[in-house]
């Protein structure tokens, strides 16, 4: 698995709800980590965790060429309602497409967050990508001057079949741009989402809402580097673990959404040496558990669903359970051990037994179990051990059925622990074949975002027949993917496919594949 950037030094980000983590890393060496607090501004906990692993490391601002930062700011913001931008959906699609209008679906809270302004206009093509109606330019020049008159800024723009006919959506664009003011930010469907229409139009929506805040949060970010006197590109992690300048993460805010757990997989690979593998990410709150193929999060298959809102954009197929270093540990009344699923979280150092609080966690019985020096371990010298035995059998067992829910098959794979919580479990699990716990796993989603590749991605019908044959249309693919990646900044004498799938279309009456290809390559620093 390569590495971008080896004779480069390289900041990795990793800008979570409770920690901000931060690695430098010169190649596959890392010279410094951190894990600070999460400020609400975010400057503030960028700049303390890239003084701290600077100062550790001695190293100067000026020497640092590159920083990449994974965030799940903009999910959080979306989840939580918050921050969100008024936005005007405009689909092309009729006389068809009318039986299930735009955000038909969504919860009642968001669309009063994010308004209702819904326009549908005459257009659109089949399957087959023959026109059924021209586009109408007078109706989008009229629903232009109403989206004007009401202030709006943002636009999500969908269109059916728009995977197939991008160009649909391109020109209903430009002639909505020909009406509209020049700081107005359209997402074009076709650009974040798949084949259906319903989800793929969600994802525009979503990516159109958080526009705003992406050019806040990104003009943060730059503050903190500035601060603390670094001048460098900066970069972002997208849900399938490769990278995208800033300019483009202030396009596409929604293709950061799921960086978090796929920078924990690929940060996992990298410090393992491992392609294939069950990941296990414990935090302080929940565990992620995902699938680590060839090097890359194994992406879901089916619909995404962020905050009550159904997606097709591309996510990394991960499981979530209750589960961290700072989850609840009780006695139920039928005196069974509870694991949470509550948990202190951030306030684990203020609220955990170990640290002087009065609530018990997992942190604080793994302590009394096995002696690690965390907090002070006297302050839990009570707790017994066959208590402890029963609480870490618990906390296996938790683990172990969301690694056996995971799996695609019985057989056991190798399991890979990251993350600060780690420390909660110790041995053998069952369904691993072995358990590896890396050395600075407890960064793994930063060190993932500094080791990023730049990626190309092709998502598109093709038919078989027309285009010669399948060998025909997978190298058209492949060739279209590496002009991507290319375009993105990656090195063309370092490109590699790491992903080609097929998907038949039975419903069809045509030979039309759905293909998939992923080619990766290293981070151009030359220009």
């Amino acid at each position: 698995m390569g590495a971008q950037g080896k004779d480069v030094l390289r900041i990795g980000i990793d800008v979570g709800g409770t920690n901000t983590d931060a690695v430098l890393m010169l190649g596959r060496q890392v010279l410094a980590e951190t894990k600070q607090s999460t400020t609400a501004d975010v400057t503030g906990g960028v700049i303390s965790a890239v003084s701290n692993i600077l100062s550790q490391s001695g190293t100067a601002a000026g020497e640092v060429g590159a920083v990449m930062v994974g965030t799940t700011h903009f999910v959080n913001a979306f989840v939580q309602r918050r921050e969100l931008q008024e936005v005007a959906v405009v689909r092309v699609g009729l006389p068809m497409t009318s039986g299930i209008p735009p955000m038909v679906d969504w919860p009642e809270d968001l669309r009063g967050v994010i308004g209702e302004n819904v326009y549908m206009v005459d257009g659109g093509c089949y399957y087959t990508g023959e026109e059924y109606r021209q586009l109408d330019a007078e109706q989008l020049r009229l629903v232009a001057q109403e989206i004007s008159s009401r202030g709006i800024t943002a636009i999500a723009l969908s269109s059916v079949f728009a995977p197939i006919r991008p160009d649909i959506e391109t020109q209903a664009a430009n002639i909505l741009r020909a009406e509209l003011e020049a700081d107005t930010h359209i997402t074009l469907s076709h650009q974040v989402g798949g084949l259906g229409l319903v989800e793929r139009e969600n994802a525009a929506i979503i990516n159109a809402t958080l526009h705003s805040l992406a050019a806040k949060v990104v003009s943060a970010l730059r503050e903190a580097l500035t601060n603390v006197g670094i001048d460098a590109a900066l970069y972002f992690s997208q849900n399938d673990g490769t990278l995208m300048d800033a300019v483009t993460a202030l396009e596409f805010p929604v293709t950061t959404c799921a960086a978090g757990p796929t920078n924990s997989i690929r940060g996992a690979a990298f410090l393992s040496e491992i392609d294939n593998a069950i990941v296990v990410d414990v935090g302080g709150t929940t565990s992620d558990v995902g699938v680590l193929h060839k090097g890359f999060a194994r992406e879901t298959s089916s619909v995404f669903e962020i905050g009550g809102v159904r997606t097709n954009f591309s996510i990394p197929d991960t499981l979530s359970v209750a589960l961290g270093g700072g989850t609840l540990v009780r006695r139920n009344a039928e005196n069974e051990i509870t694991l949470g699923p509550d948990s202190v979280g951030f306030r684990l150092q203020q609220t955990s037994r170990v640290f002087g609080g009065g609530q018990l966690t997992t942190t604080d019985v793994v302590v009394a179990r096995r002696g690690l020096e965390i907090g002070d371990a006297t302050l839990v010298a009570d707790l017994e051990p066959e208590f402890c035995a029963e609480v870490d059998g618990e906390i296996r067992s938790c683990i172990e059925a969301a690694i056996d829910q995971i799996k695609v098959s019985a057989a056991d794979v190798p399991v890979i622990l990251v993350g600060g919580g780690s420390i909660l479990i110790d041995g053998a699990l069952q369904g691993a074949s072995d358990v590896i716990k890396p050395d600075h796993g407890a960064v793994a989603n930063a060190i993932g975002a500094a080791i990023a590749q730049v990626g190309g991605r092709v998502k598109r019908l093709f038919d078989y027949k027309q285009v010669g044959g399948r060998d025909a249309a997978l190298e058209k693919a492949v060739e279209l993917a590496k002009e991507n990646a290319v375009s993105a900044g990656a090195m063309p004498d370092s490109l590699q496919v790491v992903e080609i799938e097929e998907y038949p279309m039975p419903y069809m009456q045509t030979d039309a594949v759905d293909v998939h290809v992923l080619v990766v390559g290293d981070l151009d620093q030359s220009t």
